[in-house]
């Protein structure tokens, strides 16, 4: 440990008895953040796949805004997670948020002077406030209790939801707020997603302080004080060490994928069946209270089941949900079902595999390796969701779920033997 290094972890530690408190304190901050940052990416995110599909005149590359995003949210997460790894939790999520809004207002160019490359780049800028919104998860685990560590992040997820729930909805006035100004309507959402972020940045930046992650490395025991465990290459080697961590990494990678690649791709199926763009807004926004607001009690399980327990819900769920979605056909009713239970189904397995991980690596690479997760399941679901595109112009939506459905079953299998290890007795000495 460092003369530097030491100097910050005196100023970081609390006082005695003051843990609780801080607890509480950089929870609500945390909350604040992803209620404006889940506003964000879910105004723009909602019309993508329409606005790609302007601007490229081609259904077929419409899958690949939100392919783009994701990829920006995946290849994003390893500078951001190198910062914060080094300096801390705060300027990582500041720079997640201000690079989401510089991306938005690229996407805005790109809309208005009709340059299909161009929108791909704002997508992927774009996608670092996606990155910074996941990362806050963490960020919420790092000074909680091991016992409650689920429930923590549970509950910085669930904050998402009344943003994500209400940008949507939102998503028509935004479009039309930019009548005249020359940029297509699908558009306008990203205009006002740039300014949100820009806010979220502020009350990270001001509020966030004691830094948690900086906090956590403080009250470590002296031996967790080492710098050197604190690399990406640290974190991975940390990461293949340990089953469950391997476990933890393909649930969030499945989860995310199968859900991703189905939600970005559900908006063009329902224009082939009539639907409007407000009735697109509702089913996403169905969809992403399936995500974010029954999380506490996917936490809560978590805790008191165990983490095992809700990946095997999460499988449960999303197949459930890929089956009724894939065969909803002209009933907007059973899609939206479907895209409700698939939100679910990615909040059991985000919470279970994000506490799982945690739990199963030292907090020396605990930061190091919940980056090396974020590039894994965004990597994943961006090749997915270029892969949904393709897919349901060549073939339909319908096998697009069943494709989806096809990656539950490794997880599913992984999960049973990474159970019958902790089962299994240890060989006796000697």
């Amino acid at each position: 440990m460092s003369a530097v290094e030491r100097r910050t972890a005196v100023a970081e530690a609390p006082a005695p008895g003051a843990l609780p408190a801080l607890r509480r304190r950089i929870s609500t901050v945390l909350i604040v953040s992803q209620i404006l940052g889940g506003l964000g990416v879910a105004t723009g995110i909602a019309l993508a796949a329409v606005l790609a599909r302007q601007v490229s005149g081609s259904e077929s590359l419409s899958g690949l805004a939100p392919t783009a995003t994701v990829a920006g949210t995946a290849v994003l997460s390893v500078p951001l997670a190198a910062l914060m790894t080094a300096r801390g939790r705060r300027p990582g999520l500041v720079l997640g948020y201000l690079l989401g809004a510089l991306g938005a207002v690229v996407v805005v160019v790109a809309a208005a002077v009709g340059s299909f490359p161009l929108l791909l780049c704002g997508m992927a800028g774009f996608g670092a406030a996606s990155s910074a919104n996941l990362q806050a998860r963490f960020a919420a685990a790092d000074l909680a209790e091991p016992d409650r560590r689920a429930r923590a992040i549970s509950l910085v997820v669930w904050a998402t939801t009344l943003g994500a729930v209400l940008g949507p909805n939102i998503a028509a006035p935004a479009g039309r707020s930019v009548a005249g100004l020359g940029i297509p309507r699908a558009a306008g959402p990203f205009l006002w997603a740039g300014g949100i972020f820009v806010v979220a940045a502020a009350v990270v930046a001001v509020r966030l302080r004691p830094d948690p992650l900086l906090t956590a490395r403080a009250l470590a025991p002296p031996e967790e004080h080492s710098s050197a465990g604190r690399s990406l290459r640290a974190g991975l080697a940390a990461v293949a060490a340990s089953p469950r961590a391997r476990l933890a990494l393909v649930t969030v990678a499945v989860s995310h994928t199968a859900m991703v690649s189905v939600m970005s791709m559900t908006p063009v199926d329902l224009t082939h069946h009539g639907a409007s763009i407000d009735l697109i807004g509702l089913v996403i926004s169905g969809h992403i209270a399936g995500m974010y607001a029954f999380s506490p009690l996917m936490g809560r399980l978590a805790d008191r089941l165990g983490r095992l327990a809700v990946t095997g819900l999460s499988v449960g769920l999303l197949a459930v949900a890929l089956f009724l979605a894939g065969t909803a056909g002209d009933s907007h009713g059973q899609t939206a079902a479907g895209l409700f239970v698939l939100g679910l189904g990615w909040s059991a397995g985000l919470v279970s595999g994000s506490a799982l991980l945690t739990d199963a690596v030292p907090q020396s690479a605990r930061a190091a390796a919940q980056g090396l997760s974020d590039l894994t399941m965004n990597t994943s679901a961006g090749i997915g969701g270029a892969v949904a595109g393709l897919v349901v112009a060549q073939a339909s939506y319908a096998w697009l779920n069943l494709t989806a459905a096809c990656l539950l079953i490794p997880l599913a299998a992984l999960a049973l033997f990474t159970r019958a290890g902790r089962k299994r007795p240890a060989p006796a000495d000697g």
